[in-house]
């Protein structure tokens, strides 16, 4: 059975959508979201060849990375407001589009400029996803599954930032072509993706779209009024998870070179699929638990987490290096998650597209920022110092952020 509304004057169109969709487009609507993301950390194993063949610093290589933040984040500052505008899917298909750009920029890059192009573009790609995509899931998700949304949206990230480098490792060890057999294949995870979009059970938005029609269209994002708190106690917590995983992809595999003497890309591959395996595992282990409680322990674990990089890189423990990232994931993924979930109780569906904008913005500014800063510091004095500052940093920032969610009064 399906329901449809009369679009009233000079409203967008309204079209047909199920009156509850079936639970397996709750998991479909999801795929969009890992595709991307399978993309957003492909490249991580991938340094070594680039960085042998062209010839750059590890200070180089973080800025590299951190050409992805500035196209994510500039793409959050429009696509969580064009989602909540014209609809999900005008803002997801051109974002695909753009990832199979980057695909191709990937597969023939010969210098740093090119590199940097692609991860732009990546940036860009992966800022449609996480607010018109997440917000889609939820969506279809509908109001009885709000919570089920808000899961599986935020595994089909960090589940798809995990893939990325496991397959990109696995595939160029064992195939010709190590940096072109990695992203035909993600064209191919690219355009099974670009299909769903289209046959996604989504309706456009209405004109009374809870104030999703208000303001400019290129803005910083924000939560409606009575929202600011849940947004900043989320922002506490994710952006210290998210940071500590962005060092882990864009310095892992120096500091694996340095601990194991190894450029194994198949290794570099595999401990970023471990540290988001275990933040999605860790989603679905505390689903029940208390929002507070969730994000809580999302501060404590990367307070852990921290503990153990510095402990890893003064002792020349792989197995400390392997824990670190494994508390460091789990420290994101509860922090997304609680995050998420948060947003979704309080804001209104015509409005969380940019909501989950404004949540990505404060977690991937320090994402961004901290690792650039650690990659320039190690060229300089050394990975372990740069390594050990860095840790300091940011235990110090999730341990504010752990206390800042545990001592509100009303936090939920």
């Amino acid at each position: 059975m399906t329901i449809t509304r009369p679009a009233p004057a000079e409203a967008p169109e309204v079209v047909a959508v199920p009156a509850s969709a079936p639970t397996r487009w709750i998991w479909l609507a999801a795929w969009p979201v890992t595709a991307v993301f399978v993309l957003s950390n492909a490249a991580t194993p991938l340094y070594a060849l680039w960085q042998r063949d062209i010839g750059f610093s590890k200070g180089t290589m973080t800025v590299v990375f951190a050409c992805y933040i500035v196209g994510l984040i500039g793409s959050l500052l429009v696509s969580g407001v064009v989602s909540d505008r014209v609809g999900r899917k005008p803002v997801l298909l051109p974002a695909l589009g753009l990832a199979v750009l980057a695909c191709g920029i990937f597969a023939t890059a010969t210098s740093v400029v090119a590199l940097m192009a692609a991860r732009l573009f990546t940036g860009v790609a992966v800022g449609a996803v996480v607010s018109a995509g997440m917000a889609a899931v939820t969506d279809v998700a509908g109001p009885d599954r709000k919570r089920l949304g808000a899961l599986l949206a935020s595994c089909a990230m960090v589940l798809g930032a995990g893939l990325g480098p496991l397959l990109a490792g696995v595939l160029s060890e064992t195939l010709p072509g190590p940096t072109v057999t990695v992203f035909l294949a993600e064209i191919g995870l690219l355009a099974l993706a670009f299909v769903t979009v289209l046959r996604m059970p989504l309706s456009r938005p209405s004109a009374a779209g809870g104030g999703a029609g208000a303001g400019a269209w290129i803005r910083l994002p924000k939560v409606p009024r009575g929202s600011g708190r849940q947004l900043l106690l989320g922002i506490a917590v994710f952006a210290p998870g998210i940071t500590s995983t962005s060092f882990v992809l864009s310095l892992g595999p120096s500091l694996l070179s340095g601990l194991l003497g190894t450029t194994s890309r198949v290794v570099a591959g595999a401990m970023a699929f471990v540290m988001f395996l275990a933040a999605t595992g860790v989603q679905f282990a505390v689903k029940g638990l208390r929002v507070r409680v969730i994000l809580v322990g999302g501060a404590a674990s990367v307070v852990a987490g921290m503990v153990a990089l510095m402990v890893a890189v003064w002792t020349s423990s792989v197995v400390l290096l392997a824990v670190a990232a494994i508390l460091a994931g789990a420290g994101q993924g509860m922090g997304q998650l609680g995050g998420l979930s948060l947003l979704n109780s309080t804001v209104p569906g015509a409005r969380l597209a940019e909501a989950n904008a404004a949540l990505n913005v404060g977690g991937y500014v320090p994402a961004g920022a901290l690792p650039v800063a650690a990659g320039y510091l190690s060229d300089g004095i050394g990975l372990t110092a740069g390594a050990t500052t860095f840790a300091v940093v940011l235990g110090v920032l999730a341990a504010g952020g752990g206390m800042a969610v545990a001592t509100r009064d009303g936090a939920p």
